[in-house]
């Protein structure tokens, strides 16, 4: 007996059935990759807490807390809360990322571009969670905490570019200033991780440690790193200064010039808090303050650098930002 053709169905994957069955707005995207945003800084705040406190090993293995709880135990006492909540965060975390994947992917049009930087924030989490339990089972090597700092900032650039490209279409950049001025922004970008890069070395070598007993430090000077990283500070606040005097020689855009001028701002308070840490003998409040201010610049010369070009977002069929289609869902 002669059967008719059999209709072959797609399977969908649980993101693309979700995405016929709610639809965002471009105001939730954004929403979406700011908590991204926050929640990233958030991690590396928290993180600095958990060293501050001295509570590296308030869990003393991973993934569990101890050889026999997944959580925190009374007798830990407060190291181990502390521990433990910095892990928990990392679930608060992921939810932002995970929102800002499924946002992304159930908007329409679909753009596959923020679809594959939401992913990639998930791959960075997961590989800085890796990396912070082979922090704990080395006994805190400085070496690999320093490398957890690094891994975070990475995301936080992944974040940051996310956040950006919600506001953009998927088109090739076009320039907004001249080739001069955006090599200054590489020049400042590069400058600003020699900056990170050295902190992480004065964190190392310095007095915290992240856990009361005998911790390894990096064999540098405390003193001569400090002032390394003082000096990447003066270039980077250098090249801010020649930024935003050439955007304004250019005749730049008004938004972009108010990137160049934010982080003006941010690197006066950071720099300022720098220096009464070192001279007050790095008390764990400033230091706190300092590793958020840490963020704040990256995530300023991250931004100055992506508003010196444009992808108009009409070219992905983008609502601009005023557009009254923004408040539905």
């Amino acid at each position: 007996m002669h059967k008719g053709p059999r209709t072959i169905r797609a399977v969908l994957t649980p993101l693309a059935y979700l995405s016929r069955r709610w639809t965002p707005s471009y105001r939730t995207v954004r929403r979406a990759a700011f908590a991204a945003v926050l929640m990233s800084v958030a991690i590396v705040v928290t993180g600095g807490a958990v060293r501050l406190t001295g509570s590296g090993l308030g869990c003393d293995t991973w993934p569990k807390c101890t050889s026999d709880s997944l959580i925190v135990t009374q007798e830990q006492g407060f190291h181990g809360a502390v521990e433990f909540g910095n892990r928990m965060l990392t679930y608060v975390l992921c939810a932002a990322v995970g929102w800002t994947i499924i946002a992304a992917r159930c908007a329409k049009p679909w753009r596959r571009s923020l679809t594959r930087l939401g992913w990639l924030q998930f791959a960075l989490v997961m590989g800085n969670a890796v990396l912070g339990g082979i922090t704990v089972l080395t006994g805190l090597n400085p070496y690999s905490v320093a490398g957890h700092f690094m891994l975070a900032t990475s995301l936080i650039t992944v974040t940051t570019i996310t956040w950006q490209r919600t506001r953009e279409g998927d088109g090739p950049a076009r320039p907004r200033v001249p080739a001069p001025v955006r090599k200054l922004s590489w020049a400042l970008l590069a400058a600003a991780v020699v900056l990170i890069a050295a902190g992480t070395v004065v964190t190392g070598s310095g007095p915290h440690a992240g856990d009361s007993s005998e911790i390894e430090r990096m064999p540098f000077d405390w003193s001569a790193a400090a002032h390394v990283h003082a000096v990447s500070a003066w270039l980077v606040c250098a090249l801010a200064v020649a930024m935003w005097l050439v955007l304004r020689v250019v005749d730049a855009p008004v938004d972009t010039r108010a990137r160049a001028r934010d982080l003006l701002v941010v690197l006066l308070a950071q720099g300022a808090i720098g220096y009464v840490q070192y001279f007050t003998q790095v008390p764990e409040a400033l230091v706190a303050a300092h590793m958020l201010g840490s963020c704040l610049v990256w995530i300023a010369v991250v931004r100055v650098a992506l508003s010196l070009r444009e992808r108009p977002a009409e070219q992905a069929g983008i609502p601009a930002q005023g557009d009254a289609r923004l408040t539905t869902v």
